[in-house]
């Protein structure tokens, strides 16, 4: 070790050649927001010198005046939500520039618990890109619905001692919290003075200071700019979003101030491969950001020093002698778009165009469908009015409705295309209890056919959105069948699958051929009338009993303002 260091000093001191040189940079200073000409060496993956007139080294890079910056980071993701497993992840998002992401691996932790969480931690080891993570703090969610597995504060601890696991991930059950549930405080306890990531969309006052009190850090759930300076002004870190199916950077971004911008990072949360390849990554938030007005450098710190700090990576974040040399080099300061992508030392992505990768996941993963399959999902009648869960298109966020049923039949809640009034159905598939959820959704627009799918956040049953009840039956069977995946079914038939067969979650297969098959099933989906850009990521998301206001799991609809079971008639 001693010969390392002792190299780094001669090299950064002209006596030896680098390794790297990147020569002739505009050198993007996050720590001192300006930008400078500068070279930079680097020895192993390290970077050991940034000045000017360095000497050569065995492998040069010239920048030609082209911008250096940090390696992105995104502050809070779910690589499972990329429908890909994570050496695939990483071939999509480091020709954007992300170098290192901090992940919460709760949705494969629903499914498989312990077992789930060390293989993502597995199937992560020796990537270009780093993969840091989060303990999963719910697992389930909430009281409110069956999920594969449960994790104690004994387990998130046993978690606790691996190197790459900085703190404890979204605590998502935030009315536990804030009604003093014990099992939830002991999660909180056993991380204090660790990261601790927050998950509370519009709490705000008393509730929030309490919240903040338990030991909570950040918060990506905020919905508007006031909200997110009452948050900051609390001592929380707000991660800006703009996910697949959450797109809350630009309602959020006028909270940002050359003043307070030390407490906002980026995060991506959960977004769909397509969108991961062809927009980008947290390259393209910082886009949107300085498209919106924000002063680049700024945003660009947002993207690299802030959840560097937050996090207490002190090896990343900033290009100075000893950080970690993960770098991006670009073009435009206006239009951030990576054309070089350095990860450790290594260029791992040129172009735009991953260098290596394709890495395999690792086997070990036990089937995970185990259904106690109905006849029928036929809803038995009883009342002439319904309460349904309302859509907002881009948003996690649901309204509660109530809709007026038609006469006939006078046995049977069917579904009503016609008034853009779908059956929804949530089936149990861990431990073949014959759960089923039921219950109607307004705003796919969904004329006929179905759409199942068993990424169902966060439990993962499998959710089914149907204007015919039997094709309903017909898609749920077939993403079981696959092992996992997304189905569209009409007239009786399947008609667009995507296979997810490693946890019901993810497929190992290059991103751009999943990619493709979701194209293929949301172009079915919008022939059958769907109107959303992104049906299946916002249908996964009507299972989850956290965020307001209607939801449905396998226990029956909940009222999550109340965070408690209602009816489904009215």
């Amino acid at each position: 070790m001693t010969d390392v260091i002792a190299r780094a000093v001669r090299v950064a001191r002209g006596q030896e050649p680098a390794d790297l040189l990147i020569r002739g940079a505009r050198v993007v200073d996050v720590l001192t927001q300006q930008i400078r000409p500068a070279d930079v060496a680097i020895v192993g993956d390290r970077i050991v010198a940034v000045a000017p007139g360095l000497a050569d080294g065995r492998e040069m890079i010239e920048a030609a005046g082209r911008y250096v910056a940090p390696g992105f980071i995104d502050a809070h993701v779910h690589i499972e939500s990329s429908m890909v497993a994570p050496g695939r992840f990483a071939d999509a998002v480091l020709p954007h520039g992300t170098t290192t992401v901090v992940s919460d691996p709760h949705e494969i932790a629903n499914v498989l618990g312990v077992d789930g969480i060390r293989w993502m931690l597995a199937a992560s080891e020796g990537l270009d890109l780093s993969v840091l993570m989060m303990a999963p703090a719910c697992v389930p969610a909430s009281p409110l619905e069956t999920a594969g597995a449960r994790l104690e504060s004994s387990d998130l601890m046993a978690l606790a001692a691996h190197p790459r696991v900085l703190g404890l991930a979204e605590m998502m059950n935030y009315p536990g919290v804030l009604a003093g549930d014990a099992v939830e405080l002991a999660k909180l306890m056993s991380f204090s003075g660790r990261p601790i990531d927050g998950h509370a969309p519009g709490v705000l006052g008393a509730d929030l200071q309490a919240y903040l009190a338990a030991g909570v850090v950040s918060d990506h759930e905020c919905l508007t700019a006031a909200e997110a300076r009452e948050k900051v002004a609390g001592g929380m870190m707000v991660f800006l979003r703009e996910a697949t199916n959450a797109r809350n950077l630009l309602d959020v971004l006028p909270a940002v101030t050359p003043e307070n911008a030390g407490r906002f990072a980026f995060c991506t949360d959960d977004r769909v491969p397509g969108e991961l390849l062809d927009d980008g990554s947290i390259d393209a938030l910082v886009r949107i950001a300085i498209g919106a007005g924000l002063d680049p450098l700024l945003a660009l710190t947002l993207a690299t020093r802030n959840p560097a700090e937050h996090y207490g990576l002190r090896d990343r974040g900033a290009i100075a002698p000893g950080r970690r040399a993960d770098l991006v080099l670009f073009e435009d300061l206006a239009d951030v778009r990576p054309s070089l992508v350095i990860a450790g030392g290594r260029v791992v992505a040129r172009d735009g165009e991953r260098v290596g990768g394709g890495e395999a996941a690792p086997g070990g993963l036990a089937p995970t469908m185990d259904v106690a399959w109905r006849d029928s999902l036929q809803l038995r009648r009883d009342g002439d009015r319904v309460r349904a869960i309302g859509l907002i298109e881009d948003q996690l966020i649901t309204t509660s409705e109530v809709v007026a049923l038609k006469s006939a039949p006078a046995d049977v809640a069917a579904p009503e295309p016609g008034a853009d009034l779908l059956r929804l159905s949530v089936i149990e598939r861990h431990h073949h209890t014959g759960n089923v959820g039921q219950g109607f959704v307004t705003g796919f627009g969904l004329r006929a056919g179905a759409l199942a799918s068993s990424v169902a956040h966060d439990s993962h049953n499998i959710v089914v959105a149907a204007a015919d009840d039997g094709d309903a039956l017909i898609a749920a069977r077939a993403a079981a069948e696959l092992g996992g995946g997304l189905v569209v079914a009409a007239g009786g038939e399947v008609r667009a699958t995507v296979a997810l067969p490693l946890a019901g979650l993810l497929a190992d297969r290059p991103p751009r051929e999943v990619a493709d098959d979701l194209a293929r099933a949301e172009a079915v989906a919008a022939e059958l009338g769907c109107r959303l850009g992104a049906p299946f990521m916002a249908l996964s998301f009507l299972a989850l009993p956290v965020i307001p206001s209607l939801k449905l799991t396998d226990h029956g609809l909940v009222d999550v303002d109340a965070f408690a079971l209602t009816d489904v008639f009215v």
